[in-house]
């Protein structure tokens, strides 16, 4: 019997972890990956070569900007609302034990209070305001709200939607105390003020809830967002939402003289990769946007057919994405465009890729061919991009030109390991 998109979508949420062991019906065999042809970076529709990076601002990246939001992610149908405005509803400057400062804000996107909002945290290393430099952030989305990046009890504990699942303590689709630090290993935060950085960050459902039911509440509102099936062809979907959401993030941060909004740099795991990249893609004030795990719709090619699939994607989650990208599920040969473009998009902002040696279902080799082939658009900016040619080893980080990747141990999560080289990044390309 067919699932139904909630239970799919329930399911679903944990298919990166399951597929450590490979999943019948799925290619994980770089023998069976068929021919495929990448579309030129470099090549305006009209059969033009661009050979100059004054070109490819002008004419080729919002060419492809157009493809993307048109065949894949959906268009973005507005910026920063006119009402939009924020309060800061709890500082602590002895947070963490006077490890850190933490300030949490609510972001409310109309003039109402009880409309559509969002909670930001942020945590940056102590002292006076006076007394430092503006701090370089790293923004992201979270998976169950704000109080499971950090067992700090005073952190607000979420009261929207969220996936009720037993591992991370959500029950009846509410947040309990249990949910605090569920999540804190992915975030790291003591080690990320430690090094000189602040750290921000959303719950990812306060902008979109991940079920259909997300495409006619909260920030799809503002917009008159169809509902799943119903939606034009090019309408947006949950990632373009939440990639919305995390520009949203900056404009706030931009407003605050202890974050410095040119160094912002925006991550993503998984489905929030999609995000993070998404919003890299057409935010161009991020300085620095990191892929972890993103898989398929994010950094790992789709031509390659290898592991997750478009149509398999489409079908698990049909709110995600725009309902004209279906048209490509097992035809992938016949998208205009692959994910190397989307890194390309970037360019010349530097760009960080992570694989996980156990989590064949986002196609490691897949994510790192990506960083590969959007080389020739860094090169047209003078940088050398990865400079490798194969994917490095396990566990051997390749800290390029603009370009970084990475592939480790483990399986689809984020680790200590993972954040030790996006600081060691950060350190190289944000000027520290």
């Amino acid at each position: 019997m067919p699932l139904s998109y909630r239970a799919a979508a329930s399911l679903l949420f944990l298919l990166p972890a399951l597929f450590a062991a490979n999943t019948p019906g799925f290619n994980y065999e770089e023998a069976s990956v068929p021919p495929y042809s990448l579309p030129d970076p470099l090549m305006l529709i009209r059969g033009t070569p661009v050979t100059d990076a004054a070109t490819w601002r002008t004419q080729r990246r919002p060419e492809l900007l157009e493809i993307f939001s048109r065949e894949i992610y959906g268009r973005t149908p507005g910026g920063r609302p006119s009402q939009m405005h924020w309060a800061i509803t709890s500082v602590d400057r002895a947070a963490l034990g006077g490890k850190a400062v933490r300030k949490e804000l609510t972001v409310w996107f109309t003039e109402k209070k009880d409309g559509p909002k969002m909670h930001l945290i942020i945590y940056q290393p102590p002292g006076a305001p006076a007394a430092h430099t503006p701090w370089p952030t790293f923004l992201g989305l979270n998976y169950f709200g704000n109080n499971c990046i950090n067992a700090d009890p005073h952190i607000s504990l979420s009261t929207a939607w969220m996936r009720t699942s037993a591992e991370f303590k959500v029950i009846n689709n509410r947040a309990t105390e249990g949910t605090r630090g569920v999540h804190a290993s992915r975030w790291n935060v003591e080690a990320i003020v430690a090094r000189g950085y602040a750290t921000a960050s959303i719950y990812y459902g306060d902008l979109c809830e991940d079920r259909p039911e997300g495409l006619t509440r909260d920030v799809a509102t503002l917009f008159g967002t169809g509902s799943v099936d119903q939606r034009r062809p090019d309408e947006w979907g949950a990632i373009g939402i939440w990639a919305w959401g995390l520009s949203r993030a900056l404009d706030v941060l931009n407003a605050d003289p202890e974050i410095d909004a040119r160094r912002v740099a925006v991550h993503g795991h998984s489905r929030l990769g999609k995000a993070a990249l998404w919003a890299g893609a057409q935010d161009e004030r991020f300085a620095l946007v990191i892929s972890n795990d993103s898989g398929a719709g994010g950094a790992a090619l789709s031509k390659r057919i290898f592991g997750e699939t478009v149509e398999r994607i489409n079908t698990s989650f049909p709110f995600w994405f725009s309902t004209r990208f279906r048209t490509y599920n097992a035809r992938e040969a016949s998208l205009p465009v692959d994910q190397h473009q989307l890194i390309a998009l970037i360019a010349p902002r530097p760009v960080h890729v992570a694989s996980a040696e156990g989590d064949p279902w986002a196609d490691p080799r897949g994510e790192f061919l990506s960083a590969h082939h959007a080389e020739p658009v860094y090169a047209l900016f003078g940088k050398k991009g990865l400079g490798v040619k194969n994917q490095p080893a396990v566990n051997q980080p390749v800290l390029g030109d603009g370009l970084a990747y990475h592939i480790r141990t483990g399986v689809h999560d984020i680790t200590a390991y993972d954040w030790t080289q996006y600081l060691n990044f950060g350190d190289k390309v944000l000027n520290r």
